[in-house]
């Protein structure tokens, strides 16, 4: 099944499905409200039947946007967006702590018969407009497949630190909240994703339980409101995410169903990690989005189908 591809230059990518369905827009113009923590994103994704599965700016959260990077505790900075969480008050409007990812250019573009995949330099700036970090962003859109009615995102990052001091990288958790992990590549679903269920490889405890857990991949379904089916959405790590040897620090799953949908590989649940001057660290992520309540098998079955 083959994709068409476009590009609305200095606002979007989209691409589309072979039936005209567009299953995955990317956002790179500059947000206009910078509380908002200006950056890049992806809205809509939907499923190859048209539903769409990731909110944008929903009345809880407007910095909630679609599928982002992001990093909540940096140096004393807040790339997430919104309010910071200060311990010992709660969260905080602090707009001289919201930095921004400014797009700088794309790289190569290589589109396929079912692949569109980009490169993208970015640069994370501080709110006082000082350049801390250069990311090289990978993304790619695979594997469609219109049998199994699913299709993957692969989404990398590779990010260097420019300054001449640590950057840190933390959350709300590190700063004393306790399971509010979240940071790093963070999805945020649809009202109608609330309440959905949650399951992992070895588990299906729901996501209180699985929040704050590691492992290779966590699955979310849910039913949706305008029409008569569910979707699902599988979040996967590419091996050497996991791997101690060339990880820089442990993952972690922030995984939330109540009060709002939203899951985020955590590079910093727990604890914090310093980047040196200078250095660098790369994750991969898989994310695949599929028609219909997929069970544990199906989706382990389909994750050993698609080679990293």
């Amino acid at each position: 099944m083959g994709i068409r591809v476009t590009h609305a230059y200095g606002d979007h990518v989209g691409v589309a499905a072979a039936d005209g369905t567009e299953i995955f827009r990317y956002v790179y113009r500059p947000d206009p409200d910078p509380f908002e923590a200006r950056k890049p994103y992806a809205h809509p994704v939907r499923t190859l039947a048209g539903r769409t599965v990731t909110g944008y700016r929903p009345s809880d959260h407007r910095w909630h946007k679609g599928l982002q990077m992001t990093a909540s505790h940096l140096s004393g900075q807040n790339f997430w967006g919104g309010n910071c969480y200060v311990h010992g008050q709660g969260y905080v409007r602090l707009p001289d702590r919201v930095g921004s990812m400014r797009h700088d250019r794309f790289g190569d573009f290589t589109v396929e018969d079912d692949r569109l995949a980009f490169s993208e330099e970015l640069t994370w700036i501080e709110a006082g407009g000082e350049e801390w970090a250069r990311e090289s962003r990978g993304i790619a859109v695979h594997s469609v497949d219109e049998e199994a009615g699913a299709w993957a995102l692969d989404w990398s990052i590779r990010l260097t630190n420019i300054r001449d001091e640590p950057l840190v990288f933390g959350s709300p958790t590190t700063e004393g909240r306790e399971l509010a992990g979240y940071t790093g590549l963070q999805w945020r679903g649809p009202r109608d994703f609330t309440g959905g269920t949650v399951h992992a490889p070895e588990s299906d405890a729901d996501a209180d339980k699985l929040m704050g857990s590691q492992g290779p991949w966590i699955a979310y379904t849910a039913e949706h409101d305008d029409v008569e089916g569910h979707s699902t959405l599988v979040f996967a790590h590419a091996p050497d995410n996991l791997d101690a040897g060339t990880a820089i620090h442990e993952s972690h799953w922030f995984v939330r169903s109540e009060p709002i949908p939203t899951v985020a590989f955590s590079w910093a649940f727990f604890e914090e990690f310093a980047l040196p001057p200078g250095a660098s660290f790369a994750y991969r992520y898989r994310i695949l989005v599929a028609d219909g309540a997929w069970d544990r098998d199906r989706v382990a079955a389909h994750l050993d189908g698609l080679p990293w």
